[in-house]
């Protein structure tokens, strides 16, 4: 069951960058479909790239949107609204609070 938990973790961290590259694909597929009967073929692959492009940037966007509005989907895939993983946020603060706790031990130090 752990091993479960952490491989369902691990894969929605993942799921930002997959979702943007299966997007890509889809789009240049789409566009690839569309220039179909083009005679350059220079000019079809820059459309077919473009393509790709702009799907993997709009729906990365609307992803992103769809994460930031929906706790239920931030806690299900342990990230926060940035997408950022909880471990890497819980990590930072760690060191963060370990930071404080030194700076308060040597100005107690120095009182003393």
């Amino acid at each position: 069951m752990r091993v479960l938990r952490f491989l369902l973790r691990f894969l929605g961290w993942l799921l930002t960058p997959l979702v943007a590259w299966a997007a890509s694909f889809f789009g240049a597929w789409l566009m690839s479909m569309a220039v179909a009967g083009m005679r350059d073929p220079n000019d079809a692959l820059v459309l077919t790239l473009g393509g790709g492009a702009v799907a993997a940037v709009s729906v990365t966007f609307l992803w992103m949107r769809l994460l930031r509005r929906s706790p239920e989907l931030q806690e299900m895939l342990q990230v926060t609204a940035e997408g950022v993983p909880m471990v890497a946020v819980e990590e930072e603060a760690t060191e963060e609070s370990k930071t404080v706790e030194a700076g308060r031990s040597e100005s107690k130090e120095g009182e003393a």
